[in-house]
Parts: C-alpha cells; sequence; structure tokens
C-alpha cells in the first residue's frame, strides 16, 4: 500500500433518495498528488448533473435533495445552488450561516455572500448585510440587476429592502445566549462578568462553559444538464468578529470560483488567508491544467504552507476546500486536524455524505512541498 494510503480512503454514505436507507460504501482511493489518471469511480459523463454542498448534517442533505430534484428535471445549476442555499441560510441551528449565525463582538450579526454564474461569466455579493436572512438571494440580484458585483453594508440592505426583502432579527436566543457568554468570559481585564470581589468563584454551571465560536461557512456548487456551472458561498462570518470584518466569502476568487468550461471551488474556514492567497481561483486554474478536483483542493492548501515558509513561518491556517469539474468528479480536504472533511454530494445515484482529505494530519510532520512539483 502506497504511503498515505489510509488517510486518502475515500467514503461514501448515500442516503438513497425516495428509500430513506443509510447504505455504506468505501470508494476507490485518491489518485496520489504526483499526477496521473484521475482518481477511479468519481467520474461522470460530461452533462450530467451533480450538486455538492459542505454541508453534511440533515438540513444539508434535505438541500441537496431538493436542489438534485430541481437538476433533474431540467433546472438551472443557477437556481438550484440558490434554492440550495436559501434552505441552509434559514436552518437557526447553524451558527455559521444566515438566521443563527453568531453576531460580531456587539452581537449584531453580519452576513456575506457571493454569487457565480459560469453561463454567462457573471458574479454579485453583498458584505456586512444586516437584517436580511437571505444574503445568497440578495447577492444574485446584484448580479443580474445591476453592473456591479459587490453592495456592503447600509448599501446593501437598501437595495435589498428594494427588492422587497424584509428586515428581520437574525439573532436567535441560542445565539445571543453564546455571545452574552463570549462577552463575559473572552477577557478578564474588562468590566464584563462577575464583580471583581466574586471573580474565581462558582458562578452556576455558565463558571465552566465555554463560549461558542466558529467561522464556518456553507458553499453550493453545481452542474446542471446543460453542463453550466454555477455556486454561492454564504456566511455569517467569524464569530465576534470587529464590527464590519468582511472575510473570504464575498470576495470573487477567494472564497468562490468557477470557470464554465472547468469546474468550480469553495472556501471554508479562516477567511483573511484565503483572500491572501486568492485560493479558489487558484484552484480552479489548477484544474483547468488537468488536475483532478481533490488533487487541486490539496494542492491549494501546500500552496497556502509554502508562501508561509517561505518567510520563517510554520503557520497552518484552518482551511477547507471543495471543488467539482466538467466531468462530475468532486473533492474535498482541509489543512489539519483530525476529523476528515465532509461534503454532501447529489447526483444520479443519490444523494452522499463524503469524506475527503487533511493535508497535514495532526499526527504528522509537515513538510516543506512546492505546490507545482506535479508539473515537472
Amino acid at each position: 500500500m502506497p504511503n498515505g494510503m489510509t488517510r486518502r480512503l475515500f467514503f461514501q454514505h448515500s442516503f438513497l433518495a425516495g428509500a430513506g436507507a443509510l447504505l455504506w460504501q468505501r470508494l476507490n482511493p485518491f489518485h496520489d498528488l504526483g499526477g496521473g489518471p484521475r482518481a477511479p469511480g468519481l467520474s461522470r459523463s460530461a452533462g450530467i448533473p451533480m450538486i455538492i454542498t459542505s454541508k453534511s448534517n440533515e438540513t444539508g442533505q434535505r438541500a441537496m435533495e431538493v436542489a438534485w430534484e430541481m437538476l433533474a428535471g431540467g433546472g438551472s445549476a443557477l437556481d438550484a445552488v440558490e434554492k440550495a442555499t436559501n434552505i441552509i441560510e434559514e436552518d437557526p441551528e447553524d451558527s455559521s450561516v444566515g438566521y443563527g449565525g453568531l453576531p460580531n463582538e456587539r452581537g449584531v450579526v453580519q452576513l456575506d455572500a457571493s454569487i457565480m454564474d459560469g453561463k454567462t461569466f457573471s458574479a454579485g455579493s453583498v458584505a456586512s448585510l444586516e437584517n436580511i436572512k437571505y444574503p445568497s438571494s440578495v447577492a444574485r440580484l446584484v448580479m443580474e440587476r445591476t453592473d456591479h458585483v459587490m453592495l456592503v453594508g447600509p448599501g446593501a440592505l437598501e437595495f435589498a429592502k428594494s427588492w422587497g426583502f424584509q428586515e428581520e432579527n437574525l439573532l436567535t436566543e441560542a445565539a445571543r445566549e453564546e455571545w452574552l457568554l463570549w462577552r463575559e468570559s473572552h477577557s478578564d481585564e474588562d468590566d464584563w462578568g462577575a464583580p471583581d470581589h466574586l471573580k474565581g468563584r462558582e458562578q452556576g454551571a455558565q463558571q465552566n462553559e465555554e463560549p461558542a465560536e466558529t467561522h464556518g461557512t456553507v458553499n453550493v456548487l453545481a452542474v446542471d444538464a446543460n453542463g453550466d456551472i454555477a455556486g454561492i458561498t454564504s456566511t455569517s462570518g467569524l464569530s465576534y468578529k470587529i464590527p464590519g470584518r468582511v472575510g473570504d466569502s464575498p470576495i470573487i476568487g477567494a472564497g468562490l470560483y468557477l470557470d464554465n468550461d472547468v469546474g468550480a471551488a469553495g472556501a471554508t474556514g479562516r477567511g483573511e488567508d484565503v483572500i491572501k492567497s486568492c485560493a479558489t481561483y487558484y484552484i480552479v486554474m489548477r484544474m483547468k491544467e488537468g488536475r483532478s478536483p481533490q488533487q487541486a483542493c490539496e494542492d491549494a492548501l501546500q500552496m497556502i504552507a509554502q508562501r508561509y515558509r517561505a518567510v520563517g513561518l510554520d503557520f497552518l491556517p484552518g482551511e477547507t476546500f471543495r471543488a467539482i469539474n466538467k466531468d462530475g468528479q468532486y473533492g474535498c480536504a482541509k489543512t489539519k486536524g483530525t476529523d476528515l472533511p465532509q461534503m454532501t454530494v447529489a447526483g444520479e445515484s443519490g444523494v452522499s455524505v463524503c469524506e475527503g482529505t487533511i493535508a497535514f494530519p495532526d499526527d504528522e510532520e509537515p513538510q516543506a512541498q512546492d505546490p507545482d512539483s506535479s508539473r515537472r
């Protein structure tokens, strides 16, 4: 067995539509990063529709089921990714996207989203949008009804309201409680929390609680029966961020990029490093050069790590990338950790939760590697 084969095994958890049964299947391993033929077992004929999302929970699976019905009925990739993203954005249990997302440091939920339509090579995005549950749909209107790409803050809100979106409080009670806990526990030097003479004493169950934190995001990427590609990235951003902070999600080429002749890529994780590396653009360009989606995602993680090593830093930011191509191949990879990254895939064989790879597992020492070495 080649080195690294264990961590590169790809598992498919097939939730067959209609039957509702859960089947476990082991797919063929990903091909090694050195190049060569594309990974066996992951190909479909061009023009056969498929859709993936970074969410692997029940809501993500339901979103894929709904979106797949649209694609299977001849619907467009653009409509399918928007519908799927809306289902995820309205889930109050998801603390990283839309309604229920964790707020900034002032307790205000600010949302970012981007959308691309490969058929027309169009893009739209919104950033720091408040009080609107579906930022991805507002981004689509920016793309289709203006000659701009990005609207931000109050301007984005005014634009959304002009199209009939209703303002609503996006801070759920659960998210508000997490924010209050964070406000009282994130520093011992401010005035939040117990009075000074009581600090250090038991203050009930909250004393031992850790506030929830997230920099999660949702990507939805699709190819329709016509071979057209569309994608969305949507997020509530880094929890407890400085008000006005914008991550990679609404930035074309960072949180989302696609080429209708090649494929699409989306990013989740800490957005600052994705912005600096133009990671999704890099992934799509690697696929254009012949790399599979899986290989291209891993290439991007190696590229980011190498950039830090070039300036003398052994730093690995927490990123996860997912990608698809025109042939119906897909892949995902994350920088580090022990739990394999997941995504939900919907196609003609059903709805499946799949696991990808870890570029630098916790039990492995990071090694400098030229991400372009496969070209030689």
